[in-house]
């Protein structure tokens, strides 16, 4: 259905506003908390929000609603699954048709951890409201998104939108949105103001202990300067694999990766710079793998890819374009340079050359530097014992 204008959703909402009193008094007893009237889906957000002030303080001022939702957020420490709880509370609290919890990432980037009745185009307009909203730790509400100077979107709607603060930090934000624009800014009361506040807090203290538990799990597993997995999960990792491709008889296999001349970058343009190729051979190579393979940098310029349910042929095949990728990059461009590089790529295969995480390190390990013995900038795979 095609956004409504303003004028549009003005004249309807003048229309339905004494329809949608009488449809309140006689149904009120029967519908549901946040449950709206057939005429009532037919207002604009602004005029929904007027026409639900005392349903909605009666709700958010329950006791038992408090005590819901502390139960509630304190069952798990998966920060997805508390931000999916807040979603449905809000979801019976307020009504608007879309909710969100964004938060950020590791990397700082923004994500959503769960959302109600989104679709893929709300996405920047979400981004860009809760990056507003977390950055100034103050309450936003819009009658339409795409006139608003505070941000910019291309989306038309309604938004009010709430940070999620807790022990002096802006940990994410609460978005409801409305696809429509309104004929008037959204607004709450005071006094269902005072009472989400008092709601969302131990969401919003629940979700930030999950995501400093999750953050502090992979600093642990994670190098600091590549983000990708480092050789502690790697040894872990390639452990479960092996066993597991044992029990299940499915191959696993394991690239090792090594950057042939880089100690030339750090002799020539100084450690910093060899930082950066390091990142950048970083991305080349996870823009490489799967999302179900497992990247991680071994060590220095030496870099692991461990391939789950991958065959010697598939594993090849992901080599080789490690291997020309990390040929056809321009290292540094961005810093005026155009550094070439070429890479050493070890291959081995459990259980056709290995038959445990130990063995299949060593053999992939020999193979790169059987590479490096014949003049790099190859792959070559590990044979079976019997072959050597």
């Amino acid at each position: 259905m095609p956004p409504l204008s303003r004028a549009t959703n003005l004249s309807s909402s003048r229309r339905s506003y004494p329809a949608v009193a009488a449809v309140r008094k006689r149904g009120s007893k029967t519908r549901r908390p946040g449950e709206l009237s057939l005429a009532a889906t037919r207002l604009d957000l602004a005029a929904r929000l007027r026409v639900n002030q005392r349903d909605m303080r009666r709700q958010v001022e329950r006791h038992d609603v408090l005590q819901d939702i502390v139960r509630a957020v304190t069952t798990t420490l998966e920060p997805a699954e508390i931000a999916e709880l807040l979603v449905d509370r809000a979801a019976t609290w307020i009504p608007a048709p879309s909710w969100a919890v964004v938060s950020s990432d590791l990397s700082a980037r923004l994500q959503v951890l769960a959302g109600r009745g989104l679709t893929a185009e709300m996405g920047p307009a979400l981004h860009s409201v809760a990056n507003w909203v977390m950055y100034r730790g103050e309450d936003f509400t819009s009658e339409d998104l795409r006139g608003d100077v505070r941000i910019r979107s291309e989306s038309v709607g309604a938004v009010l939108a709430f940070p999620l603060a807790c022990r002096g930090r802006r940990v994410g934000a609460l978005i409801g949105f409305d696809r429509a624009a309104s004929a008037k800014k959204p607004q709450l009361s005071p006094a269902v103001l005072k009472a989400l506040r008092v709601l969302v807090e131990p969401a919003a203290a629940a979700l930030d202990s999950a995501l400093l538990l999750k953050r502090a799990e992979a600093l642990s597993v994670t190098d600091d300067l590549t983000h990708l997995y480092n050789s502690r999960y790697l040894n872990a990792m390639l452990r479960r694999e092996a066993k597991r491709a044992s029990r299940s008889g499915r191959p696993v296999s394991l690239l090792f990766i090594d950057l042939d001349g880089f100690k030339s970058v750090n002799d020539t343009h100084g450690h910093l710079s060899g930082s950066r190729a390091l990142v950048e051979a970083a991305a080349v190579i996870r823009g490489c793998a799967r999302e179900t393979d497992v990247v991680a940098r071994f060590g220095g310029d030496e870099f692991a890819v461990v391939l789950p349910d991958t065959g010697g042929e598939g594993a090849f095949a992901v080599g080789e374009r490690v291997r020309e990728r990390i040929a056809a990059h321009n290292f540094l461009a961005r810093d005026g340079l155009a550094i070439r590089l070429t890479a050493s790529v070890g291959l081995a295969t459990l259980p056709d050359v290995a038959a445990s995480a130990e063995e299949l390190m060593a053999a992939a390990d020999k193979a790169m530097y059987g590479v490096k013995d014949s003049g790099k900038n190859g792959i070559q795979a590990a044979r079976a014992p019997a072959d050597n």
